[in-house]
Formats: C-alpha cells, structure tokens, sequence
C-alpha cells in the first residue's frame, strides 16, 4: 500500500504528527510519499528516517503513475481543502490528520494514526463521494476551470459600499443580490462559511447546492438550495474595480467585466469515512448539537 502525504506546513505539532505517522508506516510496511514542498521542512526535522529524492512528488500525474492509494493531510480542514488540487479527477481517497482547530473534514487524532492504518490495510472503511465545484470566467477566449470542495464566493473588494451581483439560473434570470457578497456552496461546504451567513445544513449525499448572500440590504432575501444540476451565472455591478473571487481558500482579483459560471464539477472527491466518524456523530462532536442540558437523563 502507498500513501502520499501532504501538509500545508511543518511546525511543531505537524512534524510530531509527522514522525508518528512515518514509524506506523514502517511498522505496518506501508510506503509513503510527500509533496515536493514539504522537502525543506523532512530534511531538517527527520532525517532519521533516511528519506531521499525518490519519497517526494510533485504534479497529479506523479499520483497516477506511483499508483497512491491513500492521499493523507496533516492539518485543519483547510489543508483538507486543498486536496482538490491533488487528486480531483483521479478518485484517490482523501482523509486527514487534524492539527488545526475545529477538525470538521480533518477529523482523525494524533492517537488515531496506528488504528487509521491498521483499518486502511483491512479495508475496514468506506468511501464517501462528496460533490466539488467547478467555476469559469466565460468572458475568457480559453476558460480554464477552478475547482472547490466547500463553496465558491464573491466579495467586494476596494470598497466599503456593497456590490450588485445578477443571478441567473440556467440562464435564466433569477435575482439580483445587493450584499457585501454572495456563496455557491456544495453540502460539504454547508457547514462552513455558508452556515455563519445563515444558511442551512445538508447531508454529504443531498444533491443540491446553496446559494447564500452574505450580509445582504434586503430582509426577505435568504439562502436558497438548488438542485446540483444547476448551472449558477454571475454577473457583478458596484462602484469599486474588482472584487474578489475565492475557490475553498483560495483568491484572486477579477474585474467587473467578468462573467462567472459555476456548476458542478464533472468529479466527486472521495473522503475515506470509518464507522466512528459519521456525520452525525460531527455534528454533535463540532458544533455540540444534541449536547443541551436539558436533553440530558
């Protein structure tokens, strides 16, 4: 079995999680490989363990072609996030180590990594296809698609007033949003930013998506759910020169000339779920539902 291993960076609780993880492999005799960016990081904090240029990757196609079976983050769920760039399109399961805060997709514990292996290797898991994104600025001779695993946002930008976005459903005209911005967000993502913007909670397997505005002028506008065969168009209006443009938690400036396509992406992103960690059990462990004391007997 080979596992390839990512991390955003290597302070000192990642590179403790780390060599946890590099001695189960060994023990268990799984192979393992780590992103190029992390070389730096490995040589200097654990070169006990003899690592060498053959341990390393770099594009997706390094993934496919060494046959990686398991693609592991050590991080938070933003490390979790960038997964997409990796392995979207090439159905290698994903499943993280949580070293950052909340832990909500990163869900596995430093005490976990023995157990995490010994049930990869007996095929005690199951594979939990969750719905990504795909956006274009069609206003673009050649458009190239960005990809997102939780939501695909708008906001302003160089200006404190707020920015005009035209919605349009299937190309059909759907509304027009007055708010410091606006969310197409997928149910993996709808426990994320969406949900502080007051937008409800789906199941991973709902086939929808969300759309949210965020702090929007008019009180009877609210977050609607789609179906996820929609195709989302938007087209923005306001007195700055660009806002911007955010994939997961990455950004980019775009101007107002933009037109945004974003619809579902033609691949799913498969999260490794074990029996202990269902979504359910999430949601009462992250955001303590079910936990009132009243509730208690």
């Amino acid at each position: 079995m080979l596992i390839a291993i990512y991390a955003r960076h290597l302070g000192e609780l990642e590179i403790k999680t780390l060599k946890r993880l590099i001695k189960a492999c060994l023990k268990e005799q799984v192979d393992f490989i780590f992103h190029k960016s992390l070389t730096e990081g490995i040589q200097s904090n654990i070169d006990e363990f003899n690592i060498t240029d053959k341990h390393f990757f770099g594009r997706k196609d390094d993934l496919r072609k060494r046959k990686v079976e398991f693609f592991v983050c050590i991080g938070g769920d933003g490390t979790m996030l960038d997964s997409i760039l990796f392995v979207g399109g090439t159905s290698i399961p994903v499943l993280g180590i949580n070293t950052g805060r909340l832990g909500y997709l990163s869900t596995l514990a430093l005490n976990e990594i023995e157990e995490m292996l010994a049930e990869l290797k007996a095929n005690n898991y199951s594979i939990d296809p969750r719905t990504a994104l795909e956006s274009r600025m069609t206003t673009n001779k050649n458009p190239k698609p960005s990809y997102a695993l939780n939501d695909i946002s708008l906001h302003k930008r160089d200006t404190s007033a707020m920015i005009t976005i035209h919605t349009y459903l299937n190309d059909e005209y759907f509304n027009t949003y007055w708010a410091d911005g606006l969310l197409v967000t997928t149910p993996t993502g709808s426990t994320a930013y969406s949900l502080s913007c007051g937008g409800p909670i789906m199941y991973p397997d709902a086939q929808g998506l969300i759309i949210t505005p965020v702090a929007p002028h008019n009180l009877n506008v609210r977050p609607i759910i789609v179906s996820d065969k929609t195709t989302i168009t938007l087209k923005v209006d306001g007195r700055g020169v660009n806002y911007l443009l955010a994939m997961d938690s990455r950004n980019k400036v775009v101007d107002y000339s933009s037109i945004i396509e974003i619809k579902k992406a033609p691949f799913s992103l498969n999260l490794v779920s074990f029996r202990s960690k269902t979504f359910s059990k999430t949601l009462q462990d992250k955001l303590n539902w079910g936990r009132d004391n009243r509730n208690l007997v």
